[in-house]
């Protein structure tokens, strides 16, 4: 079985919420510690996608892997991780998932089919692949970059796509995303 690295996506502009999603706080933790501590607490490796190396800032302390391939969203991030480590599965995360639990993440890995190209949740809102709190597997690779070749950026529809184990979440809620600051009010409502 492949290593099981992690990667949280953080190479967003955040151009919806005005403000760093990745800087926001929740109980007392940027989103990005938060993040990066459920899945460096399951994962042998971990690192945070960037747009860019960012030695300064918040993304700063943490190990970084760089867009490989035009900064064209978190596929981008996806695939860089897989040609940097490409023996490895890769657990991705949104860093704008405040409500986001080890619960998820455990039952994730448990469930994990390492004969799929991935293993994903279903959303709760409607029932397609949830991209950004997946585990890609090693052989997916190839697919994934076929698809940013083809200009098919949206992680969603490359699962869709691919041989993709679709899962229930057992927490409702835990992948639901804050991107502009009305779903952040609303998620920090939720989490306090």
């Amino acid at each position: 079985m492949s290593p099981l690295y992690g990667l949280v996506l953080a190479g967003g502009r955040s151009q919806r919420m005005g403000q760093d999603k990745a800087a926001l706080q929740v109980a007392g933790q940027s989103l990005l510690q938060r993040s990066y501590a459920l899945i460096d607490a399951v994962c042998e490796q971990s690192f945070v996608s960037v747009r860019a190396a960012d030695n300064t800032g918040l993304r700063a302390g943490y190990p970084q892997i760089a867009d490989q391939f035009g900064g064209q969203g978190p596929a981008d991030g996806i695939a860089s991780a897989q040609r940097t480590h490409p023996a490895a599965a890769w657990l991705v995360v949104a860093c704008d998932l405040p409500m986001l639990d080890a619960t998820t993440l455990n039952e994730l890995i448990r469930q994990r089919n390492i004969n799929s190209d991935a293993t994903a949740y279903r959303s709760s809102n409607d029932d397609l692949p949830e991209p950004l709190c997946a585990i890609y597997e090693p052989d997916s690779a190839t697919r994934i970059v076929e698809f940013l070749q083809a200009d098919i950026r949206c992680p969603r529809k490359m699962l869709i796509n691919m041989n993709t184990t679709l899962l229930t979440q057992p927490n409702v809620g835990a992948l639901d995303n804050a991107n502009t600051p009305e779903q952040w009010a609303q998620s920090v409502e939720t989490v306090g």
